[in-house]
């Protein structure tokens, strides 16, 4: 999976890179469920959303969301805090996904970014505790 997630990391970084062909290798990597990708993946996150690719954070935050589950809230949390400027449509259907599929988790896990330092994380984990019961 390794060579899959290298292939993914440079065709979102590729204008010109078919997108069916990019969106079926994010689905493969994430129904592969290997979390020893997720390190790798959430620098790669990290450097999507430095350098202001929103469409890397889309695809990369669905497969983190894929393969982390519940326990990936946080770093999704933390990557849509960022205004890139787009709707994230894609990336906040997979937190509120998230949030509600074991929303008692979710809420140990948002509850202390309401506090965090940064007022756009606060206010993104304020908006995903909307979706808690």
């Amino acid at each position: 999976m390794a060579d899959a997630l290298t292939r993914l990391c440079a065709l979102v970084d590729d204008l010109d890179a078919d997108v069916d062909q990019t969106i079926d290798l994010a689905d493969e990597i994430a129904a592969s469920g290997d979390t020893a990708l997720l390190p790798r993946l959430e620098a790669e996150l990290d450097r999507s959303v430095g350098a202001r690719n929103s469409y890397a954070r889309e695809l990369l935050g669905g497969v983190i969301a894929g393969i982390g589950g519940v326990g990936a809230l946080p770093v999704l949390l933390r990557a849509s805090a960022v205004d890139l400027g787009d709707d994230q449509d894609g990336l906040a259907t997979e937190i509120v996904d998230l949030v509600h599929t074991d929303p008692a988790r979710a809420r140990a896990l948002l509850e202390p970014l309401t506090r965090d330092g940064d007022p756009a994380v606060r206010d993104r984990a304020e908006w995903a505790l909307r979706f808690t019961p």
